[in-house]
């Protein structure tokens, strides 16, 4: 900000990673708790307001969390900001939306493809069965119901990945859905064919991950994120052919 001192600025930062360090020095884990301010400001010889304005910023990027009337813990540590800034972005301008969701796309389907032989391994009966009912719910309300098509679809992808126990790549293959509720309107052209097509694939890798089937695991995924960069490509072709 314009009003902003750039002393001010440099002892928050120093404040910052002042108290990463102090988290990574005393070896915290995410839920543990962190100093009082008072101790966290004699800690690091900063004043009360630069600590303050530094655990924002920290809670911000929940690498701490603060809970009111109890303190300051170390945070979850998630993807939470890397997601927001990704929606974000996606809100800037029309054809960034695209080059998000398209690169989101190939995120999605390297971490599937690449951990096919143990999502596989790790599906559980009653897994297969959950991923099964949504199958079964997106062929019931189909895509002209909008969102409960989506979410069908969205829930069964956090599923498929959940096994692996990997928060990280959880997170980013959600983090596709977020940027997806907001270019979703500009994607045109899903015709009854291409969600015949959505069903099937999502059918398809059910029934191969339940025969233990890597090979057909790969080839149902392929069929499954085709249309959709067809769909990402079209729109970015409407959108460019308009300038």
């Amino acid at each position: 900000m314009s009003g902003t001192r750039p002393g001010r600025t440099l002892l928050r930062q120093e404040v910052v990673e002042g108290i990463k360090r102090y988290i990574l020095d005393e070896r915290l884990r995410p839920g543990d708790p962190l100093p009082t301010e008072p101790a966290l400001c004699e800690a690091l010889g900063a004043s009360r307001s630069s600590v303050r304005e530094a655990v924002k910023i920290l809670d911000a990027l929940d690498i701490v969390e603060v809970r009111h009337g109890h303190g300051t813990y170390v945070g979850r540590l998630s993807l939470s900001a890397l997601v927001e800034s990704l929606t974000f972005r996606g809100l800037l301008s029309p054809d960034d939306d695209f080059q998000v969701m398209a690169d989101l796309v190939d995120v999605r389907e390297l971490f599937e493809r690449g951990m096919a032989d143990r999502i596989i391994s790790s599906l559980s009966p009653e897994q297969l069965d959950s991923l099964d009912a949504l199958v079964a719910t997106m062929r019931t309300t189909g895509a002209g119901d909008g969102h409960g098509f989506v979410a069908a679809d969205r829930t069964f992808h956090a599923l498929l990945v959940a096994p692996l126990g990997n928060a990280l790549i959880g997170q980013l293959s959600m983090a596709f859905w977020d940027v997806y509720t907001i270019v979703a309107p500009h994607l045109d052209g899903f015709t009854h064919a291409d969600e015949t097509a959505t069903i099937a694939a999502h059918q398809n890798i059910v029934d191969a991950a339940r025969a233990g089937d890597v090979t057909a695991f790969l080839k149902a995924l392929g069929e499954h994120y085709a249309p959709v960069r067809r769909r990402i490509a079209e729109a970015r072709s409407r959108g460019a052919d308009q300038l």
